[in-house]
């Protein structure tokens, strides 16, 4: 018999990467030169992967990772935002479609899914790990939010989500600070399910690796290494579990379970959606993301100063109120001391 909803052949290019085995399907994000930062054209490869899994009967599980051992995920690529939402905000509100369908194709899979976080889960990458229902984390893993840092807001599931999964104190925290929280700390907080040892020295795990031996094993130093072989086995045997339950009732479980992520989601994505790509209009983002791209630190500070001498924070360079006599150019920002028209100073 004919199936109707049957996988389609997929075209998602070399960014995700997608198999089946034994009932689990996993969707890793191929970007480990961008720490996994996903990009435009990723994010539809993303959704596209989580609906393959989704209408796949064979499937039972859904495991999300990334490639390497240093990133889960680092979100959106903030060298394409500078290069192009700040240049063209209208763009945002495309993208940032793109990306709630993206979330939504996880939460709306029908499937347990698990967060297999091998290394760090930055802004977007912890709101994907956030859509998850489970995740199990090596203990390299690092989770924070940079919104606040680099001219954003954390609205495409952290300011959501964060309170429902660690309450309203460390979630704050989290959001107002940008610190990242270690993988033991984000067990303790019940944002991971469970941690396993990543780190190896010659053929000894290293259990409890102290800082200092996380990063010998980032770095591959004094015979220390990062090795995730834990990591797979406490997703399988995760998996497992999860396999042998009734596929209608898991399904159901999900839906029930999602009840409060969905609402505060679907209460305030669209809001977030046009404020965000509003904002990319403004001084905040352009500064921050350049910042990031130059490796820099922000000018936090001078936008502060500006406002507090009564001068703009909003604009690069002062709101549009400066008219040129000479040529009659007119609403160029007010600190141009010259004619973006003519050349002649401005009086």
């Amino acid at each position: 018999m004919t199936q109707a909803f049957a996988p389609e052949p997929r075209t998602a290019g070399d960014e995700v990467l997608y198999r089946t085995a034994d009932g689990v399907a996993t969707i890793t994000i191929n970007r480990p030169h961008n720490y996994n930062a996903y990009s435009t054209g990723a994010l539809r490869d993303l959704a596209r992967a989580f609906q393959e899994a989704a209408w796949d009967d064979a499937v039972a599980v859904i495991v999300y990772t990334g490639a390497g051992d240093r990133s889960f995920c680092t979100g959106g690529d903030v060298k394409e935002y500078s290069d192009s939402y700040t240049k063209r905000p209208r763009d945002y509100w495309k993208y940032m479609g793109l990306f709630r369908a993206y979330l939504e194709s996880i939460l709306n899979s029908g499937k347990p899914t698990i967060a297999r976080l091998n290394g760090m889960a930055v802004g977007g990458g912890n709101e994907s790990h956030l859509a998850c229902d489970l995740s199990i984390a090596a203990e390299h893993v690092r989770i924070h939010q940079v919104g606040t840092s680099v001219g954003s807001v954390a609205c495409g599931g952290a300011t959501q989500w964060l309170q429902l999964a660690i309450g309203d104190r460390r979630a704050r925290e989290m959001l107002f600070l940008n610190e990242p929280i270690s993988a033991r700390k984000a067990l303790e907080w019940g944002m991971v399910n469970q941690v396993v040892p990543a780190v190896r020295r010659g053929e000894t795990w290293i259990e409890n690796a102290t800082d200092e031996q996380l990063k010998l094993a980032a770095a591959g130093k004094e015979g220390y290494r990062i090795d995730l072989t834990k990591l797979d086995e406490a997703v399988l045997a995760l998996a497992a579990k999860l396999k042998d339950r009734f596929p209608e009732c898991t399904r159901y479980t999900k839906q029930h379970a999602n009840f409060w992520k969905e609402l505060a989601w679907h209460q305030t994505i669209g809001h977030a959606r046009d404020w965000l790509s509003v904002h990319f209009a403004s001084v905040e983002p352009f500064e921050g993301m350049s910042a990031f791209v130059e490796k820099r630190k922000a000018r936090y500070g001078e936008l502060r100063a500006k406002a507090a001498a009564g001068k703009s924070s909003e604009f690069l360079w002062g709101p549009y109120t400066r008219n040129c006599a000479r040529c009659g150019a007119k609403h160029m920002p007010e600190e141009f001391k010259f004619c973006g028209g003519c050349g002649g100073p401005l009086g």
